[in-house]
């Protein structure tokens, strides 16, 4: 994993500055992190999908492992006492987890704080199998969940699985969250729309539409007591705005784009933080229609294509070539690099060959593509940039740019030739399976989903890979089916984008900060204001 990049701004800043928050608070235990969303989309765990809900999920609950803070994608005990080893009973594997004993849960809204244990953990685990009340439901089908005893429970699974693609459905991320079984028996799912309930170092206090939710200390935490007292999470869509309430120290700590990372200069003791998970662009072909249908036609786009070019549109701390769908530096059964080049599937920029090919798919002249872009700007620099480099070989791209929420809706009814899309996934199966499984075909497939390219030539692959527990074994048939994408160019890598905050020198986070799964830097127990 690409390591963290800290880039410490010794310019002065003479502006005024104003040491009391946006609520009114000066505590100086007190953490004000400002953030590019309009509001909370949901506080039920097992629904976040977007970062600023992963955020607060992250804050309030844990999951019986979790992703060690700053370190994705690597794992460590949470709600376990340890990392079980697993065993199989007539073809069936079983994982049997010890829970920590004195683990307590917030007191909710029609409940007192109560002890956590394997009842909590059976109940969360149905909860997040139920396609009715999780967003990640299918993760968990072919298992069932039995409770030993109160601090031991197990995971029945119909079909066993490696530690890679085990470990994230248990993790404190999407559907391994545990919540509090009692909180929503009261009240029902809904109650979540309004107060979350779980056992994380911070509870929830409040929130106030498109302004800000609030968190406390949850002083009796497992680890130890938080040293801060809270955390205000400020909705701030607009960058400027966000940043100046930042300089005028409004705000402690703030989610960056592009033109804030340029813009500065900075206060002295000003630090940016650059780090992952990263979200990796790939540029998919939709292999269904013509002229892409034509491998020739692929191949000659990939070599009109210059990686170098469209990295010119970031900061180039935040960015990096990428040359396979997944980089091995990121998630285990990634391809390296340099095996892409010793096979010579990196495509280097060849515009020469590239007219060649065009010339002998009967496309001497070039052609025309429509596309769909995003008014999203890093995204649609994306396009620009493609647009501009195929126009050196004769390929037109038609570029229609709408709202962002409108090009996902458009691109999942197949209305773009090419689509450029950045994603980060929990682990390579899921990465394969959601992009270039058949049954992930936009409109025509199985469970449709985002196979943009419409591609079918490694079903088999990535089903050999899912069934393989032998880890070793498992990644390299997640690289072979990587190297046969690349042989059929159906997505050309482009390159990866890494997250960037910017804070005041006084905010200590407690942990190294290389990468996070969720998307910001993790406030833990051990966050702190140096004050």
């Amino acid at each position: 994993m690409k390591e963290t990049v800290i880039l410490m701004l010794l310019f002065f800043w003479a502006g005024a500055s104003n040491a009391a928050g946006v609520d009114g608070s000066t505590g100086s235990d007190s953490l004000r992190i400002g953030i590019n969303a309009t509001d909370i989309e949901t506080l039920d765990p097992h629904l976040a999908a977007s970062f600023q809900d992963r955020m607060v999920a992250d804050m309030v609950f844990n999951g019986l492992l979790r992703y060690v803070p700053g370190n994705a994608p690597h794992f460590e005990p949470d709600l376990a006492e340890n990392i079980p080893e697993p065993f199989i009973v007539d073809g069936h594997q079983i994982w049997t987890f010890k829970l920590r004993k004195g683990v307590f849960f917030h007191a909710g809204p029609n409940n007192k704080a109560y002890e956590f244990t394997a009842d909590d953990v059976i109940y969360s685990l149905q909860k997040a199998a139920d396609p009715k009340r999780s967003a990640y439901a299918g993760e968990y089908e072919g298992m069932t969940f039995k409770k030993v005893d109160d601090y031991t429970c197990s995971i029945i699974l119909e079909t066993p699985l490696s530690p890679n693609l085990f470990f994230p459905k248990v993790a404190d991320y999407a559907g391994g969250f545990i919540v509090s079984s009692r909180a929503l028996q009261a009240l029902g799912d809904t109650i979540f729309s309004t107060h979350p309930v779980g056992t994380g170092p911070f509870s929830f206090t409040s929130r106030q539409p498109k302004q800000q939710v609030t968190l406390a200390a949850h002083s009796g935490y497992f680890r130890t007591p938080p040293r801060l007292s809270q955390v205000l999470i400020r909705f701030l869509p607009d960058p400027d705005e966000r940043y100046a309430a930042f300089r005028r120290r409004e705000l402690d700590l703030i989610r960056a784009e592009t033109k804030t990372v340029q813009k500065g200069p900075f206060s002295t003791n000003t630090l940016i933080d650059i780090f992952g998970v990263p979200e990796v662009a790939l540029i998919h072909f939709n292999t269904s229609v013509k002229p892409l249908n034509d491998l020739r036609v692929r191949r000659a786009i990939a070599y009109a294509l210059d990686r170098d070019g469209f990295l010119a549109s970031f900061p180039q701390a935040t960015v990096g070539n990428v040359y396979a769908p997944i980089p091995q530096q990121f998630l285990p059964g990634g391809v390296p690099a340099r095996e892409v080049r010793a096979l010579g599937l990196d495509y280097p920029i060849d515009l020469g060959k590239s007219r060649m090919l065009l010339a002998e798919a009967g496309y001497p002249n070039g052609f025309a593509l429509d596309v769909v872009a995003t008014k999203l700007s890093h995204v649609r620099k994306n396009y620009e940039t493609l647009k501009a480099q195929l126009a050196k070989v004769g390929i037109e791209i038609n570029l229609t740019i709408v709202d962002h929420s409108l090009m996902h809706r458009m691109i999942r009814k197949d209305l773009s030739a090419i689509v450029i899309y950045e994603a980060w996934r929990p682990n390579t199966d899921v990465f394969l399976s959601r992009f270039f499984h058949s049954d992930s075909i936009v409109l025509s497939g199985k469970n449709p989903d985002t196979n943009f390219s419409h591609y079918r030539g490694i079903d088999t692959l990535i089903l050999l890979a899912r069934k393989e527990m032998n880890p070793v074994k498992q990644e390299k048939l997640w690289e072979y089916a990587q190297v046969k994408l690349l042989e059929d160019m159906v997505v050309y890598p482009l390159h990866f984008r890494n997250k960037v905050y910017i804070r005041h020198g006084y905010v200590d986070y407690g942990h190294p900060l290389v990468a996070s799964m969720a998307l910001y830097p993790q406030v833990t127990e051990k966050t702190r204001l140096l004050k």
